[in-house]
């Protein structure tokens, strides 16, 4: 699991190497003394989660944020959710950073360990002495989204019909896998200049290809490849033609409407507003409140 730091000076620090099956563990933030009494008696619902998102110009893009947001407040009535994007819509990071103070815990609701959790997000901090921040890990890779992209797929309209089917290992009792009806499967991941983000996303193409039992191959819509359509047609060449395109993003937007343009046979929604996604948000949170606390799946 690998440790990033914040720039020299902010004592902001962040363990966000997420991988399959176990969630980030968040490091104590603060400078020294200050920090550890500014943290100290601090009850959970007294402590904010900032939910730091990418941001989108698409409206529908923004309310699957502000919904997704809302599932958050529910399943924890009580706790102060604050929204800060690092990028393109408002409120953004730095200005909802400059409405508090004291202890934070900020949580990336991203999908991979890229330019963002690593400079970005310490960046704004560093502008932010007042905040006394605890960084959560990114949301993946981790199998609850494998769920949920799952479900997208179930959903997808003109998807083939197949009801899940038992993997016959030799005799031994048969773990059932959620086949999709496709013979493939394109992850298509909004991709990055940063390979460990990329590798993110290729570790969440094997947990989908794991609950599915299907080929799940990575794609990136931006800076790497291969790119859906690539991807894509690289299987049609190799004689594979029910083809499903499952937008590995957070919600929709600019990507998602790309992803759509990859000539499979379907493509799946993003993950959207989903109450298994708004657990593990808190799920995130309570793991950087507790420094030191895994949270495994």
């Amino acid at each position: 699991m690998a440790s990033t730091g914040g720039p020299a000076g902010t004592g902001v620090t962040a363990t966000t190497g997420t991988r399959a099956g176990t969630a980030a563990t968040a490091a104590t933030g603060g400078t020294g003394g200050t920090a550890a009494a500014a943290w100290t008696g601090a009850g959970r619902a007294d402590v904010p989660l900032l939910a730091v998102a990418h941001g989108t110009r698409d409206p529908e893009g923004r309310a699957a944020t502000r919904a997704l947001l809302d599932l958050i407040r529910a399943e924890r009535p009580g706790l102060t959710v604050e929204l800060g994007y690092v990028d393109v819509a408002e409120p953004l990071l730095t200005d909802t950073l400059a409405t508090l103070s004291g202890p934070v815990v900020v949580v990336p609701m991203l999908l991979g360990t890229g330019y963002h959790v690593r400079t970005d997000i310490p960046a704004a901090l560093a502008a932010a002495p007042q905040v006394d921040a605890r960084v959560a890990g990114a949301l993946g890779p981790d199998p609850r989204l494998a769920d949920v992209l799952l479900e997208r797929l179930a959903e997808a309209p003109g998807r083939p019909h197949q009801d899940p089917q038992p993997v016959d290992d030799g005799g031994e009792p048969a773990p059932v896998v959620h086949s999709t009806g496709f013979d493939a499967i394109v992850l298509a991941a909004a991709g990055s200049t940063d390979p460990e983000a990329n590798a993110d996303a290729a570790r969440m193409a094997a947990l989908l290809g794991d609950l599915t039992g299907r080929p799940v191959v990575a794609s990136y819509l931006c800076a790497s490849s291969p790119t859906p359509a690539e991807a894509v047609a690289a299987l049609h060449a190799d004689g594979v033609h029910n083809i499903a395109v499952s937008g590995y993003l957070m919600g929709p937007g600019y990507f998602a409407r790309k992803a759509a343009r990859s000539g499979a046979t379907v493509t799946a929604a993003p993950l959207g507003a989903h109450r298994a996604i708004a657990r593990l948000v808190l799920d995130r949170y309570d793991a950087a409140l507790n420094t030191g606390g895994d949270d495994t799946a």
